[in-house]
């Protein structure tokens, strides 16, 4: 095992590999903020009604047609 610390700097692997650490656990944080059950900063987001027909497509009044024959 010592052959290979021969061959890497042990300041540079130590850094490197803490710089990965660090930036994996920031980006697993971000993920979990991201989350609805996870989120620990605003708590879970008030969950929306189902969209129906009337929500999405707007009442039409419908008027009555006089029919002229002939």
């Amino acid at each position: 095992m010592w052959k290979v610390w021969l061959l890497f700097d042990p300041r540079r692997v130590l850094v490197a590999m803490a710089t990965f650490l660090f930036s994996l656990a920031v980006l697993i944080h971000f993920i979990l903020l991201s989350t609805d059950r996870f989120n620990w900063l605003e708590g879970p987001r008030a969950t929306r009604p189902k969209a129906s027909i009337e929500s999405v497509m707007p009442k039409v009044a419908v008027l009555p047609v006089q029919v002229r024959i002939g």
